[in-house]
């Protein structure tokens, strides 16, 4: 029976930080997916500055044309609205998860983690620390990092269920026809678009991803959202309607339970208002492998949870954080407030997008925006961040 100090279920961002993480560490690592790679994957696509980081420092990939298409202007909507354009901003990174996945896991790979991949997990028996393959194989680990996605088998195996209905958010994605974009060409956010969210259109060479997301539980006619959005930007319907769930600013207090860790949208790593999900993923599964390597020096797997959760409260602070500005964004309420400040000012607009290059984090966009807000909208933000 192979025995390895990490098995990691799921080889998606996640899962492949942490492998990669954990082989340059030292660690033996498995990492298992029912998927054969390449494989379909719903996602904008979207590459922040933030994850460009984290992809230079972990897996060693820089920004290059034959992976990415480097946007650098933008425009913005809510609902009819024009909100106003930035050019020349901090550059965000377009990329295709088909290829974008298969060359992390290509990495992964190449530094020695064991290929599971196309295998199907037949039973898990946590409190053995094993699991068998549809195949018969079977692992032992001595640590386990769940990287397999919003709908975790393993979160609903240690909690009941792996997430919350009342704040998990959700998304429909279609791959329209490409626009033939230049570098030049804009990339599209339209708040308001779902309620409580906000929609997508990112040009690239092959095709347009258009989407849009918002809180499950206020938006029981997403579809209707779509069709809608979608005429707005003088888009068919014909293309396929993909839809998936996205762990909307729903962090777990305690990413794991045990010798397991949750990372990536296992964990609900994802910012309710940029939607940076990629970069967090990335991130939190490096950071999942530290903690398994320092706990098992110290022959304690029981302590890698502790360790992670504090390495990771930093991603969830800013989550936390990021929760208490999002209904200046998306509430009814607020809106007009919102469009009338964000359509005047470029700097509010500048440090939107410095947040998404990771040149600002949401303490600093706090204080900025604070000093805008009329009492009015503090008193109702405080409201809304108890009840949220």
């Amino acid at each position: 029976m192979p025995d390895f100090d990490l098995v990691i279920l799921g080889a998606g961002p996640a899962g492949t930080a942490a492998a990669m993480q954990a082989r340059r560490l030292g660690l033996t690592a498995a990492l298992v997916d029912k998927a054969v790679f390449p494989r379909p994957k719903l996602c904008g696509g979207l590459v922040t500055g933030r994850c460009a980081a984290h992809l230079a420092e972990i897996f060693g990939i820089e920004i290059t044309p034959d992976l990415f298409e480097t946007r650098r202007n933008f425009e913005f909507h809510l609902r009819d609205q024009p909100l106003g354009t930035l050019e020349d901003v901090p550059p965000l990174h377009l990329t295709m998860r088909w290829d974008f996945d298969h060359r992390l896991l290509q990495e992964a790979f190449a530094a020695g983690a064991a290929d599971y991949t196309g295998h199907r997990v037949e039973t898990h028996d946590l409190t053995a620390d094993r699991l068998t393959l549809a195949s018969g194989e079977t692992l032992a680990y001595r640590l386990l990092i769940a990287a397999d996605g919003v709908q975790s088998p393993t979160a609903k195996a240690l909690f009941g269920q792996p997430f919350s209905r009342d704040t998990i958010g959700f998304a429909l994605e279609v791959e329209a026809p490409s626009q033939a974009p230049t570098e030049a060409t804009p990339i599209r956010i339209d708040f308001a678009a779902a309620n409580w969210g906000y929609g997508w259109s990112f040009p690239k060479k092959h095709s347009t991803t258009i989407g849009l997301g918002g809180l499950h539980a206020r938006n029981p006619q997403m579809k209707a959202h779509l069709s809608a959005y979608l005429a707005r930007l003088g888009t068919g319907q014909s293309a396929t309607v993909k839809g998936h769930f996205l762990p909307f600013g729903a962090p777990k207090p305690t990413p794991g339970k045990g010798n397991v860790l949750l990372v990536g949208d296992a964990a609900g790593l994802v910012d309710p208002i940029t939607g940076e999900g990629i970069g967090h993923a990335i991130h939190s599964g490096a950071l999942a492998a530290r903690a398994a390597k320092t706990a098992l020096d110290q022959a304690d797997a029981g302590r890698a949870l502790a360790l992670y959760t504090k390495a990771t409260q930093p991603i969830r602070r800013a989550i936390a954080q990021a929760r208490i500005l999002r209904p200046l964004i998306f509430s009814a309420r607020l809106q007009p407030f919102f469009a009338r400040t964000f359509a005047a000012s470029q700097t509010l607009k500048r440090d939107y997008m410095h947040l998404l290059s990771g040149d600002m984090e949401y303490p600093a966009l706090l204080r900025r925006t604070a000093l805008r807000l009329p009492r009015a909208a503090i008193r109702y933000l405080s409201a809304a961040a108890s009840r949220n």
